[in-house]
């Protein structure tokens, strides 16, 4: 099977509309054929708000227990050690949310309503002063979980892969560039359930800030633009079923909306 992929991008400093130094991204007009033994997978993207262009989504990496409420609701100690992170499939996410199949192998699903920051410039070792200038926009965010299968998993001293990772398990809103809207310290964040407030916390109340987030992860592999990076979800998580309707905010950031079908 032959493919034509046009991938390498030339960086090129322009002017345009009289701002010196403005940053653009083209294409190279020029054609690499590949022969591919499988067809290849399609690239996940997120939509950006305000724009025709499209965030590629590389990895989805997540953050456990970073509101002290949630961290005693699930059992644990919120003590202000090391953040942990876990991942997802990039291809997990959904852009914009909307009518999603209710996951097989669970009867415990589970919403956890975030704040999603995205990676728009590539570090390693990154200091914590430093860490801001790396995302490019944010975005509101479900990390859904398969309870049963996480609490088997724990119990089992296993790995939590296919209680987090599975089809779908990431829905998110359109990005917003933190060049419009600065970059959240603070700010209600909240989900509803079929119109009954069941989440609802306030981004100051995060253990680790996001700054402190990006620098840890980034001490352990290379952040590169296309990583979305989940924050960690407030109180109040609980279990969703068949026909019920979500709808998820995160103040100057955004909304998302999503129904399980049966």
């Amino acid at each position: 099977m032959s493919a034509f992929v046009g991938l390498p991008r030339i960086c090129r400093d322009t002017t345009r509309h009289g701002c010196h130094h403005a940053r653009r991204y083209e294409l190279q007009e020029r054609r690499i054929v590949t022969d591919y033994v499988i067809p290849p997978y399609t690239l996940p993207v997120v939509p950006v708000e305000g724009s025709a262009g499209v965030f590629p989504v590389r990895r989805i990496w997540c953050v456990g227990q970073n509101y002290a409420a949630h961290a005693r609701e699930m059992g644990s100690n919120p003590e202000r050690s090391e953040p942990f992170f876990f991942a997802k499939p990039a291809d997990a996410v959904v852009p914009g949310g909307g009518l999603l199949p209710f996951p097989v192998s669970t009867a415990d699903l589970h919403h956890e309503v975030e704040l999603v920051a995205a990676i728009g410039r590539e570090g390693t070792d990154i200091p914590v002063e430093k860490a801001l200038s790396h995302i490019y926009g944010y975005a509101v965010g479900l990390d859904m979980t398969r309870r049963d299968l996480q609490a088997a998993a724990k119990k089992a001293g296993r790995p939590w892969a296919l209680a987090k990772g599975f089809d779908q398990s990431c829905p998110i809103s359109a990005l917003v560039p933190a060049a419009r809207i600065g970059h959240p310290e603070s700010g209600a964040i909240a989900l509803s359930v079929n119109g009954e407030q069941r989440q609802k916390g306030d981004l100051v109340e995060m253990i680790w800030s996001v700054p402190e987030i990006v620098s840890c992860l980034s001490r352990f592999v290379t952040l590169a633009p296309g990583d979305l990076i989940m924050t960690g979800t407030p109180s109040g998580v609980g279990p969703v079923k068949r026909g019920d309707v979500l709808h998820a905010t995160c103040a100057g950031v955004g909304e998302l909306n999503v129904t399980y079908t049966g």
